[in-house]
């Protein structure tokens, strides 16, 4: 046990913070003469945070790629399971099956024969009902449908509801559809980490539409949009006005905006906010050279509107695979969630690192007491993780 002076300047004075560091080299980590971590320790300790080597023969993976490609729903099921988990050796697993599912040859590799649609609103503009009704929809026309749905998580237990499948007791029982709740996990942005990873694995059962809700909770919850083909936003008849419409974030990101419940006495209400909406997006930037976001009203209690809606979908997919923007979209999805993916395991492995688990406690006290400033304290952590031998 040591002490170290940690000195830094602001302007006309040199403020001096004595930190007690405590380490015990008998039992912790092999440490250079300047008490950084060695290289070898470093590159230990990072190991069980990174995939190990999977061979592609590994049984679990031959047994869930050979019941996806069956169609089978219960490999679906323990494939998302596999992809969600944070085991390091159940996690290179995951990552060894999607690297066979996207192999797998298609018919059209760039847009492989799928349909990715997001869908995101305030609680209460009736997704779940409408996913329902939309979902019904398009299996009687013969096609698959999966739903990724996903649930906030409580910031004080961790866990999640997991309810959506209450709200859809007909698709739920329906063999071309399947349901697919998760937590988000503390992610922001309305999504769970995996859920681009789920997304793969669905097409890979031979799921063709695949359904993504959002967590719904505010207006940053379009992280979606960068997972998607389109992205539709569910809103109520009593959504505000279109000055509060162009003060969302969310409203620009999204390629229709869909006014729910237009039904009954919400009739009237529905059709001013769609023609307040339908201002507001002509002050908005575009963000496709080839399509124009629209606005459509639909009822999900009565049906109304869906094939309008669908109609809208399908000129949307068209314009968007003609112009060849559909697969630069795809292109550009699979970077953004590289480096979204790259950020998270980083925290993850900054969060496990040996010297920053010996001093956060320490340097979370003193921010507690307003010792010392947290950009301080996360400056000091910073440069703990850093130290490692070159």
């Amino acid at each position: 046990m040591f002490r170290r002076a940690i000195n830094f300047r602001i302007p006309n004075a040199v403020i001096q913070f004595r930190t007690l560091l405590c380490f015990s080299n008998e039992k912790g980590p092999v440490r250079n003469h300047d008490n950084s971590l060695s290289k070898r320790t470093f590159q230990t300790q990072a190991s069980s945070y990174l995939l190990e080597d999977i061979s592609p023969d590994d049984p679990v993976v031959n047994d869930l790629f050979n019941g996806l490609t069956e169609g089978k729903r219960a490999s679906l099921a323990r494939s998302i399971t596999l992809v969600e988990s944070t085991n390091p050796h159940k996690k290179a697993q995951g990552q060894m099956l999607l690297t066979k599912v996207l192999k797998r040859p298609r018919t059209n590799p760039d847009l492989k024969n799928t349909f990715r649609i997001g869908l995101s609103g305030p609680p209460g503009a009736g997704k779940s009902t409408f996913i329902e009704r939309f979902g019904k929809f398009l299996t009687s026309q013969g096609q698959k449908v999966a739903v990724l749905a996903v649930d906030p998580s409580s910031s004080t237990t961790g866990g999640s509801l997991l309810g959506d499948k209450t709200r859809m007791p007909e698709l739920s029982c329906d063999m071309n559809a399947y349901i697919r709740p998760s937590p988000t996990s503390g992610n922001l942005g309305g999504v769970a980490r995996s859920t681009n990873e789920a997304i793969v694995l669905c097409e890979g059962a031979g799921y063709n539409y695949i359904l993504v809700e959002t967590v719904g909770v505010g207006q940053s919850e379009y992280a979606v949009a960068d997972m998607v083909d389109m992205f539709c936003l569910l809103i109520p008849p009593a959504g505000g006005d279109e000055l509060q419409g162009i003060k969302k974030g969310i409203v620009e990101m999204a390629d229709v905006i869909v006014i729910n419940k237009s039904d009954g006495d919400l009739m009237p209400a529905a059709r001013r906010i769609q023609t307040e909406y339908s201002s507001a997006l002509r002050l908005l930037r575009l963000r496709s050279k080839t399509w124009r976001p629209k606005v459509t009203r639909i009822s999900s209690k009565t049906g109304d509107g869906i094939t309008q809606l669908w109609d809208i979908m399908e000129d949307y997919l068209e314009v968007m695979t003609t112009s060849g923007e559909l697969v630069h979209k795809r292109e550009k999805q699979r970077t953004i969630w590289m480096w979204n993916q790259i950020k998270d395991n980083i925290l993850h492995l900054f969060q496990q690192h040996p010297a920053v688990r010996a001093k956060y406690s320490s340097l979370e006290e003193k921010v507690l007491s307003g010792v010392i400033t947290p950009g301080f304290a996360a400056d000091v952590l910073l440069k703990e993780f850093s130290r490692v031998e070159s």
